[in-house]
């Protein structure tokens, strides 16, 4: 990654202007941010040509997921964006990773670097509970997201999206240089909200994440830089 171990704000607005607000917090820097669906789908290209005219880097989180050829022309025009990071469901299989991988890397131009692409192995909201009931994958937890750990990883993509209770395992046994990114984030203070597999910054540190993505313990705050600096001082090991 082009941080060492980035802090990823997820950038979960609704439209434009409000991205543009909560940028005035942060004049002099250059941020690692999460564009997921919920902003992307509003605003379209137009938000992804914006964050890169400011000069930060951009994760694209849709989190794509359908047939192999399907994913792969989806990665070949998302490489034309220019973005850092791209996802896919690690559960499409790796026929469905290893076409992302291709199409990545027809749709980068020559003489670039090609997205990074990393696979979500369970969602931070996902319990065992309702993997097991709803989804009816009769496994432990641990060992579901260890399997798509590895599987991602045998089909060449760079990492995987987990929560930071699998990460010390997946370093031990998948690679210690696969990425690992780590959502539900939440200072010790903070609601929980609608993750259940969560972390304070420290430690996801401690634990070994590759990069964090944080949103509204930065994002909802009365003050997002000072909010982002708490953050960011717990993850770097700063007291």
């Amino acid at each position: 990654m082009n941080d060492k171990r980035p802090l990823m704000i997820a950038l979960d607005f609704q439209e434009q202007k409000q991205v543009e607000q909560f940028l005035t917090y942060f004049p002099n820097e250059k941020l690692y941010v999460k564009v997921g669906m919920e902003l992307f789908y509003a605003e379209g290209l137009n938000i992804i040509h914006y964050l890169k005219e400011q000069g930060h880097n951009i994760f694209l989180d849709l989190k794509l997921h359908d047939i192999p050829n399907t994913v792969k022309q989806g990665m070949k025009s998302l490489a034309r964006l220019g973005v850092d990071l791209v996802n896919v469901h690690a559960a499409g299989g790796r026929k469905m990773m290893e076409g992302a991988i291709e199409g990545l890397e027809a749709g980068t131009e020559a003489g670039s670097k090609r997205p990074l692409c990393i696979a979500v192995t369970q969602l931070t909201s996902t319990s065992e509970a309702v993997m097991q009931n709803e989804l009816l994958i009769p496994e432990k937890l641990d060992d579901v997201v260890i399997k798509y750990a590895r599987l991602a990883h045998e089909s060449g993509l760079d990492g995987v999206v987990c929560s930071t209770h699998e990460v010390e395992r997946i370093g031990r046994e998948v690679s210690p240089s696969f990425i690992t990114v780590t959502p539900g984030i939440r200072m010790k203070d903070d609601a929980a909200n609608d993750q259940t597999r969560i972390a304070t910054p420290d430690l996801a540190r401690c634990l070994g994440s590759t990069a964090i993505v944080v949103g509204r313990s930065i994002t909802a705050q009365a003050d997002p830089y000072e909010a982002y600096i708490r953050v960011k001082s717990s993850w770097e090991g700063i007291q």
